[in-house]
């Protein structure tokens, strides 16, 4: 070998020596994504993606953050529905049991009935959602229905009977879009009120009811139908509002996981290609490490011996 081509090593030998160092710098950052799982550190290290993947987690947060005031929305929605429904229950069984006293002019047992109505209409209208009255509006820090006996209800009205105020609440659901819900135990109430008036004014009913209190009976059944079709009419409307923000949730959720999903393709790496790429560039620095030790031996001391 001349003289000339002995020389000619020294830059070829910079050159590798620097592919060498770019080599074992990727393989540092291969070995990076293998234990993170991400293809970068950090967002610089996603070059054009970056913008992207920014904008997709501000869009994600703001789908998770109306999907759960959604999911919130609708427990308490549920609530409202399941506290109607029990009333309407216990409210059906005394209208029943009035009727059969009417019917029968037989009152045995009516005005125990008549307290347990009362006493589930009264936990109803009183129910706790999340530590404050489901039915109380704004207010927090009363129940809405103070009354604790059916005799209590007698001269009683609906003004006096009920604390809650007319305010009605908001929820940010999705984009643009506030649900405005609420019900109050006045709009609950006030004609089945009506007629636990018109029981606890006939006085106690015993085996063998007065004319004045069968009259007072049959007023009572038809106060308990009024106030059934108030009941009625307002979870239909809750449950309508319940089926909406359902939905709204499930679009949020649906959303959420659209967005999660183009963030882990941008951001996430692929295992398989990174322990694929890992075992050629380890064999590629192999051999580089081979070229080099022998472009060492070719140095300009071993030519001048």
């Amino acid at each position: 070998m001349s003289k000339w081509n002995r020389v000619a090593t020294v830059p070829m030998h910079r050159t590798l020596f620097s592919a060498i160092g770019r080599s074992q710098q990727r393989i540092g950052e291969v070995q990076q994504q293998m234990a993170t799982g991400k293809k970068a550190s950090d967002y610089a290290g996603l070059g054009n993606e970056t913008i992207r993947n920014l904008s997709a987690r501000t869009m994600m947060a703001r789908q998770e953050a109306n999907g759960a005031v959604a999911k919130g929305l609708g427990t308490t929605l549920a609530l409202m529905d399941a506290n109607m429904s029990g009333l309407q229950d216990a409210m059906l069984k005394l209208r029943n049991s009035l009727l059969e006293t009417v019917g029968s002019g037989r009152g045995t047992g009516l005005q125990e009935a008549a307290e347990e109505a009362f006493q589930h209409f009264r936990t109803a209208l009183n129910a706790d959602g999340g530590g404050a009255p489901l039915f109380a509006g704004s207010q927090t820090d009363r129940v809405p229905f103070a009354t604790t006996s059916l005799a209590g209800t007698a001269g009683l009205t609906p003004a006096a009977a009920f604390a809650n105020d007319d305010v009605r609440a908001t929820a940010r659901v999705a984009d643009g879009l506030d649900v405005t819900y609420g019900i109050t135990a006045s709009e609950l109430g006030t004609d089945l009120l009506a007629a636990f008036r018109t029981i606890a004014e006939a006085g106690a009913i015993g085996d063998a009811p007065t004319a004045a209190q069968m009259t007072a009976l049959g007023t009572a059944v038809g106060q308990i139908e009024q106030g059934l079709k108030t009941v009625r009419a307002l979870s239909a409307d809750n449950g309508r509002r319940q089926a909406q923000v359902e939905v709204l949730a499930t679009r949020a959720d649906e959303r959420s996981l659209v967005l999660r999903k183009l963030i882990e393709r941008n951001e996430d790496a692929d295992m398989a290609e990174v322990a694929s790429e890992l075992v050629q560039r380890q064999a590629t620095l192999e051999a580089s490490y081979t070229v080099f030790s022998r472009l060492a031996n070719l140095s300009l001391v071993n030519f001048l011996r």
